[in-house]
């Protein structure tokens, strides 16, 4: 498999820890984004939408958009399970990477974060705009995680493979993370943890020196 990834991206993050969580090998191909790779014809004739990541399966099927990639891996390669079993127990890890996924991350996406400043919001506005929206979220899932190991229990799953790369992402921005204990709890676990170590983005073939 072939992962069209950037070093900080969130969502290509969490597609890295879901790929070393279930122990699959892949090949990393960078795209900056600071470049504007994603916007170069070799790349949108690929994933039309230009953004990252995407996976190319060793068949030559391209698939786009983290949450579609990490539901094929839970599929494809069930042998180390990210969701539990029983459909209310899903939908509880479901919500909880829902919330990461539709509700935080987009609003703190580069190419909104530009239309902001194109609206004519300066810095101080926009960085008020990222800090409301990872905090209310993160207040959010506070609630909604366990009071021991991680997001779900005594093993990573979904949930986690959301969170860690949100977290990463709320220390960027200088979002004070002092009130929410849990999610504190399960950023410790992960540290400890190989495969969010692998996938970490100052562990990346493209990570700036």
């Amino acid at each position: 498999m072939e992962l069209f990834t950037y070093y900080r991206s969130t969502s290509s993050y969490r597609v890295r820890i879901a790929l070393a969580l279930k122990g699959l090998d892949y090949q990393a191909l960078p795209v900056n984004l600071l470049k504007g790779e994603q916007r170069g014809a070799d790349y949108l004739a690929l994933n039309p939408q230009g953004r990252v990541p995407a996976l190319r399966l060793e068949s030559g099927e391209l698939l786009v958009q983290s949450p579609a990639i990490i539901e094929y891996l839970e599929e494809a390669f069930p042998e180390t399970p990210l969701l539990p079993r029983g459909p209310e127990a899903r939908a509880r890890v479901r919500g909880v990477a829902a919330i990461i996924g539709c509700d935080i991350h987009p609003l703190h996406n580069v190419s909104v974060l530009n239309q902001l400043r194109q609206l004519g919001h300066d810095e101080t506005q926009v960085n008020q705009w990222i800090g409301h929206w990872i905090s209310q979220g993160l207040a959010a899932v506070e609630q909604l995680i366990g009071d021991d190991g991680f997001c779900f229990g005594a093993t990573p799953g979904l949930a986690d493979v959301y969170l860690i790369p949100q977290l990463y992402a709320a220390e960027r921005f200088n979002i004070d993370l002092g009130g929410y204990p849990r999610i504190r709890r399960v950023a410790a676990l992960a540290e400890q943890h190989p495969a969010f170590h692998q996938a970490h983005p100052a562990r990346q073939p493209d990570t700036p020196d």
